[in-house]
């Protein structure tokens, strides 16, 4: 196996394999009628949306920033915020076909809230510990 192969497979299976289990993971809590086994609040719902998204949101920023490294940062930063909260989007779209469920404009914009909350601190960690690009100026 030459060497270019072998480091495309260990991109994707660092960086992009688990972002599809995470979201084959909200596409099948999508399909119940309600999340399983959590506990009720009020906010909870909008909660779990901006927590998830969150966590996608900076699972897109470190793929696509070892994917694309010689991108500026506010690039990466841009599109790993928009595939989150398309994510999202087709996600409140997917939920408002199955039984007992409904999409939420509210819930999509908790998801644009965790992404956009994800992406930053995802970057403020990696500026910090200096493996990112300083700033959005790049």
């Amino acid at each position: 196996m030459n060497e270019f192969r072998k480091t495309k497979i260990t991109l994707f299976c660092q960086y992009w394999l688990p972002i599809i289990i995470f979201c084959a993971a909200i596409f099948y809590q999508s399909s119940k009628p309600s999340p399983q086994g959590i506990p009720s609040f009020i906010g909870m719902d909008k909660l779990l949306h901006f927590t998830a998204y969150g966590l996608l949101g900076a699972m897109m920023m470190r793929a696509i920033g070892a994917s694309f490294p010689a991108q500026p940062t506010w690039r990466l930063i841009l599109f790993s915020i928009m595939a989150a909260f398309l994510y999202g989007v087709g996600d409140e779209i997917y939920q408002s076909f199955v039984i007992f469920r409904d999409g939420d404009v509210f819930d999509a914009i908790a998801d644009l809230c965790g992404s956009v909350a994800g992406v930053l601190v995802y970057q403020r960690y990696r500026t910090a510990k200096g493996h990112g690009r300083k700033g959005l100026h790049q």
